[in-house]
């Protein structure tokens, strides 16, 4: 099996979401399957200074009469040969992959992504003459949605999957645009690609492709539904039939609290989970300089980390915490960057409750690591999250997520409710309504059940002992490619 795995970002190299994660993790398990590889990104600057074995595949003619030349390199964390579209004009700038340093859209992401789309296509048909043709090629997201419509242009193309990682992401653009490409006439029609009177790139990659897939099988059932289609609904209801939800899974390697670099104690689901807990919550509270008292506070440690938008529910937390700090003992750590408004609203809490809620606005690997092996509780309440990852790594580092019932949240985290602690199968908290007031109920109940150990560490080995890697979810991908 020939695969070519297309993507716009790829960790460590790149990263502005769980895409880079996926275009990293899958690609490595497929390859464990004996699967022959190959991942095309853009050569944005920002991988060209990161990856090593530079060397000039060849040049590959497009449409318009130019030239782009491909690279190949690669990098210790990534199995596959990496194939870079090099076009400096559209890829070698500052800021990231989508946005300037001043978080506003290029505005030729269209054509950046167009180009990008059409040299795989051509790459995944050996246009370079190097003797190796696709079976199947996998795009994703909007930014290669153009990638299996230039493929129905070739005679005997490679098979096609086309994965959605968020639709709430589509790129569109006009008709002038439309023509500035010199796309095909007739992809600007409601069977391909047209989309209200615009042109929507991930319209195109939802006809053209021969399977779609999505991040979750719950997910998939609700990009169907009018709440969560972004006007998609009707085009993924008359495409069920090739349509499938397939969980992503998580980099066991990188999250795991046994070999962890950025923890200060290790611990396993047999071994340490108590001291190894509370070293890490101690690091954590002292990276975000908590005073004595807070460090003395035996309460449990509610974190979260993440993008501060509508999206992740950030709004709803915000609005929890205040009742939750004065019915409980519990401290807050979140965190993450986002709309100004929450960056804003959540300092502010932190100032007023210096021992209680504590933030970080940005990211750092290193506290985020943290703070997944030092909190009691990891709070998730999305409105939507077509699978959502954090959870996941919760799970793994014995820190019981507490998550609205939706998407991959709903695929991985089952309630803490009497039947799921006797069964064994509980591992977290899972809400229904999209309100604060549910969201301070459902911390209620999982700050009651901590304050009985015994059963908080069942709950705890329950979500540890479960295997969320990749090689379970690549092998159900690789079925999709050989059933075609």
């Amino acid at each position: 099996m020939k695969l070519l795995f297309t993507a716009s970002e790829l960790f460590p190299l790149i990263k502005t979401g769980g895409l880079a994660d996926v275009a990293q993790s899958l690609p490595n398990a497929l390859s464990q399957l004996d699967v022959d590889i190959r991942v095309a990104l853009p050569a944005y600057r920002q991988v060209l200074s990161s990856v090593s074995a530079l060397r000039v595949l060849g040049w590959l003619r497009i449409s318009g009469g130019r030239e782009v030349r491909i690279l190949e390199a690669s990098h210790p964390e990534v199995m596959a040969p990496l194939w870079l579209v090099d076009a400096p004009m559209l890829f070698d700038r500052p800021g990231g992959p989508y946005t300037d340093a001043a978080g506003n859209d290029w505005p030729d992401n269209p054509a950046r992504f167009a180009l990008f789309s059409e040299a795989a296509a051509l790459l995944s048909m050996d246009g370079l003459g190097l003797g190796w043709k696709a079976d199947t090629v996998h795009a994703n997201d909007w930014q290669t949605g153009l990638v299996p419509a230039y493929l129905s242009q070739q005679s005997h193309p490679p098979h096609s999957v086309f994965t959605i990682h968020n639709l709430a992401y589509d790129c569109q653009f006009d008709y002038g645009e439309f023509r500035s490409l010199h796309l095909p006439l007739h992809w600007w029609s409601m069977e391909y690609g047209e989309f209200y009177e615009r042109f929507s790139m991930l319209k195109a990659g939802l006809t053209f492709s021969e399977m779609i897939t999505t991040v979750s099988p719950s997910y998939a059932r609700e990009i169907r539904t009018h709440e969560y289609g972004y006007g998609y609904a009707t085009i993924l209801e008359a495409n069920a039939e090739k349509l499938t939800g397939i969980l992503n899974g998580i980099d066991d390697k990188t999250w795991n609290p046994r070999t962890d670099p950025h923890l200060v104690a290790h611990y396993s689901v047999n071994s340490k989970v108590r001291p190894g807990k509370e070293a890490n919550r101690l690091a954590l509270l002292g990276a975000l300089n908590a005073s004595p008292a807070a460090l003395e506070n035996q309460g449990p440690l509610v974190g979260t980390v993440g993008r501060l938008v509508t999206q992740k529910g950030i709004d709803l937390l915000l609005e929890a915490i205040p009742p939750l700090l004065s019915g409980s003992n519990a401290q807050f750590v979140i965190i993450g960057s986002g709309e100004p408004r929450f960056e804003q609203e959540l300092e502010e809490l932190a100032l007023a409750h210096p021992e209680r809620v504590f933030c970080h606005i940005g990211y750092s690997e290193t506290l985020a690591h943290q703070l997944e092996a030092g909190c009691d509780i990891f709070a998730m309440p999305s409105r939507y999250e077509p699978c959502g990852l954090n959870q996941m790594y919760s799970l793994r580092y014995g820190t019981p997520p507490v998550v609205r019932a939706t998407g991959g949240l709903a695929d991985t985290v089952k309630d803490a409710n009497p039947e799921n602690m006797e069964s064994g199968e509980a591992n977290g908290f899972l809400f229904s309504e999209t309100s604060s007031e549910a969201l301070v109920t459902v911390f209620e109940r999982a700050f009651a059940l901590y304050q009985n150990p015994n059963q908080w560490m069942k709950l705890i080995k329950n979500g540890m002992r479960a295997d969320h890697g990749w090689r379970s979810s690549a092998q159900s991908y690789l079925d999709i490619y050989r059933a075609q």
